[in-house]
């Protein structure tokens, strides 16, 4: 950790912005799904404690700069106040004469959430103005929004620049530790898994992590593109055509740097997504001309599971097939009950292979889930966050 914690920090009555990631799914003006919310309470425990004044701040979707009623954060003031166990007292601005007045009558220990950043076109542009409206009031910053540490906004990387110290709270700690661990310095064998739909998405992901990697499995859509570089025809399946030359390339990469890529033995296919009901496993040279694959089939989740087993280190991001759908979604569950079987150190990132974990009841057995899809899949790649870099170095 080479950046400024939180913890290093006296913020005994001082007026501290806290960038948290609050983008949270809202149903009939209800907060559905609280875990981001969750992952901040330690950072926001321990400034009401040391006597900050703490403002949260956070987008919401995807309003485009414009005011969108149905995007507001007030919704998650109330589900924050009952998370946190104390008030949270809702403004509906983010800069602004009504930001100082309530930022001026706070108490040490008070917590308040400002309305959605990103109503204001100079959040995702990091206009400069913009930014020093954000930080006027401020005498401290904190970013614990790993989720949007990959994205150079007023927010997360304007307002560092402004405001010092700018400090990296206790959820960012934990995701720049596990993350930044398992490429410097992790236990191995070291084993990623790699799923979802297209070789394009991740490569850069593949490529950077063929570098460091034991063995590497490939799972999901994406893995029929090395099917078919392999020789195979995948039949309906999701191919990206002009990806194969890049997957043999990577499959040639892989056995120069002596690294085990493990591909699916077996595949379950149907005719559609629709015809569950004629789902069958065909080994993966016997894919019929009119059906496609859309999960993983049983030799295959042997033959990955033993992997899994081996391995001391794990990272896995993305499915093994089509999750959505119980009758494909064996693969990926089996993966997910593998990975949180072994006393490996496991690092799990992205939406489907976290929603896997969380419907096994597995997420206690994982030694880390990453609250950043695509923060966390950039960092994989090897690159550097804004938000991160922002942030004072220790």
């Amino acid at each position: 950790m080479t950046k400024v914690n939180v913890r290093d920090l006296d913020l005994a009555g001082k007026n501290v912005f806290v960038r948290v990631d609050y983008n949270v799914p809202l149903e009939d003006g209800k907060v559905t799904n609280s875990k981001r919310i969750r992952a901040t309470r330690q950072t926001i425990d321990l400034l009401r404690k040391a006597g900050a004044r703490i403002v949260l701040a956070s987008h919401l979707g995807r309003p485009k700069g414009e005011v969108n009623s149905d995007l507001s954060l007030e919704p998650v003031a109330v589900e924050a106040a009952s998370i946190l166990g104390c008030d949270v007292e809702f403004v509906s601005e983010c800069v602004g004469d009504r930001v100082k007045e309530a930022v001026g009558n706070m108490k040490d220990g008070d917590v308040l959430l400002l309305e959605n950043l990103r109503f204001h076109k100079g959040e995702e542009a990091n206009d400069p103005e913009f930014a020093k409206q954000l930080a006027e009031p401020f005498d401290a910053y904190v970013n614990d929004a790993f989720g949007a540490a990959h994205r150079a906004h007023a927010s997360t990387a304007g307002i560092p620049v402004i405001v010092t110290p700018a400090a990296a709270g206790l959820l960012m700690e934990a995701e720049l530790k596990y993350l930044g661990g398992v490429l410097e310095n992790p236990q191995r064998p070291l084993l990623a898994v790699i799923g979802g739909a297209k070789v394009s998405d991740k490569i850069e992901v593949i490529e950077n992590l063929l570098e460091k990697v034991d063995a590497l499995i490939i799972g999901g859509g994406m893995a029929f593109t090395f099917i078919k570089a392999m020789g195979h025809e995948v039949g309906e399946s999701l191919l990206e055509e002009d990806k194969v030359d890049l997957a043999n390339e990577l499959m040639v990469k892989a056995k120069e740097k002596g690294v085990a890529l493990l591909l699916p033995s077996d595949v379950v296919v149907a005719p559609n997504l629709d015809r569950t009901e004629l789902a069958k496993t065909v080994k993966i040279n016997e894919i019929p001309a009119d059906q496609a694959g859309y999960d993983i089939g049983v030799m295959s989740v042997a033959q990955f599971t033993a992997e899994i087993t081996n391995a001391r280190t794990i990272i896995w991001n993305g499915p093994m097939g089509v999750f959505e759908i119980e009758r494909f979604a064996h693969g990926t569950l089996a993966v997910a009950t593998a990975i949180g079987e072994t006393s490996a150190v496991s690092i799990v990132g992205g939406g489907d292979s976290v929603a896997a974990v969380m419907k096994l009841n597995l997420d206690s057995q994982m030694t880390h889930i990453s609250t950043g899809g695509g923060a966390s899949m950039e960092f994989l790649e090897g690159k550097i966050l804004p938000g991160v870099a922002a942030l004072n170095d220790a």
